[in-house]
């Protein structure tokens, strides 16, 4: 799988691409990130890259012609040529563990992070395949969501998991579709606070039974 990240600030993603799960999945070549500063598709010396909104209001808005410009050039050179625009944007469906297993299918996902003020209107209605948010909060930008979107989906991509049974019982999942079941280790009493008895006595049929009951 292929993922390209449209932004203005590449440096962002630097540590949480270069360890723990997502790392693993990139060292096995089950992943691959390409980042792409935005302002190197800007058509002046400024590399400016958003504008004034039309009909007033605060703040820039970044501009269609150079995101477009974008696109064309990053699907041009992907591997496959199936490849689905995400713009991350306030505004979009709310991103999920569903969301996260289609996405997860894809060969190519191109993700636009967002920033200042918004993004012309004109990359919604005619460039991205789907807009996307990962919550009712406000962030300086689309970077932080876009991480999140990368964690989610790498994670589901087959052989990054050394256990994949994992997949199956852990929250949101297709089988568990609420919050995973509490889980407890050694020690099995600290400071008074004891291991659910029911674990601790080998009857798999009632341990089931209560992980099914929780929480």
């Amino acid at each position: 799988m292929r993922i390209d990240i449209l932004t203005l600030f590449p440096e962002m993603f630097k540590g949480p691409l270069d360890a723990s799960i997502v790392q693993r999945a990139r060292e096995k070549s089950l992943v691959e990130v390409k980042i792409h500063q935005l302002r190197d598709y800007a058509v002046d010396k400024y590399k400016s890259v958003d504008d004034r909104p039309y009909g007033g209001g605060a703040g820039m808005i970044m501009r269609v012609d150079i995101i477009d410009k974008a696109i064309t050039d990053i699907k041009s050179k992907a591997p496959n040529k199936n490849t689905k625009v995400i713009l991350l944007d306030a505004g979009g469906e709310k991103f999920s563990q569903k969301k996260a297993e289609e996405f997860s299918r894809e060969a190519n996902l191109l993700i636009i992070c967002g920033h200042y003020e918004g993004v012309d209107h004109r990359v919604h209605e005619h460039l991205a395949d789907e807009i996307i948010s990962i919550g009712d909060y406000v962030l300086s930008g689309g970077e932080i969501p876009a991480m999140v979107i990368i964690d989610s989906v790498a994670r589901l991509l087959p052989g990054v998991l050394g256990n994949p049974e994992s997949l199956a019982e852990e929250s949101f999942s297709k089988i568990n579709n609420d919050v995973e079941y509490p889980q407890y280790t050694r020690p099995e009493e600290y400071k008074g606070w004891k291991v659910p008895e029911i674990l601790l006595s080998g009857n798999h049929k009632k341990i089931g039974e209560w992980k099914k009951s929780k929480p």
